[in-house]
């Protein structure tokens, strides 16, 4: 971090490291129900298991979820979560993030060891 301009060292924080501190435009007023629709639907998902099955079968498919989410990955690389995606779904339907990019994974990776020394602390 830059102290004397106090602006963002872009070389270790990413390219848009300001522009993910600040919300630039208003939200819109589907977008609550667009961000909660996933969590509902895996809850309705959950419910009828938990029904048709008995209570293993959604505690199951939770743990496996949490499980393929705990796989480490180097900070300076894109998480791609392909196992996840298997376990959910989603690796069947296309996405904005699948075809433009998620926009908190900018195609300019920093440096490796600027982003490594950073996340242990020794930036």
């Amino acid at each position: 971090m830059s102290k004397q301009f106090q602006l963002p060292d872009a070389m270790v924080l990413g390219l848009n490291a300001k522009a993910n501190t600040t919300k630039l435009a208003a939200a819109h007023p589907l977008e609550s129900s667009e961000k909660s629709h996933e969590s509902r639907a895996e809850q309705m998902e959950f419910a009828m298991l938990r029904k048709i099955q008995g209570i293993h079968a959604p505690l199951r498919l939770q743990m496996e979820r949490k499980a393929t989410l705990k796989v480490g990955h180097l900070p300076f690389l894109p998480r791609h979560n392909a196992s996840y995606n298997v376990l959910t779904g989603k690796d069947e339907t296309i996405d904005f993030e699948d075809f433009l990019g998620h926009p908190h994974e900018p195609e300019v990776m920093g440096q490796p060891h600027a982003v490594m020394e950073r996340q242990w602390g020794l930036l």
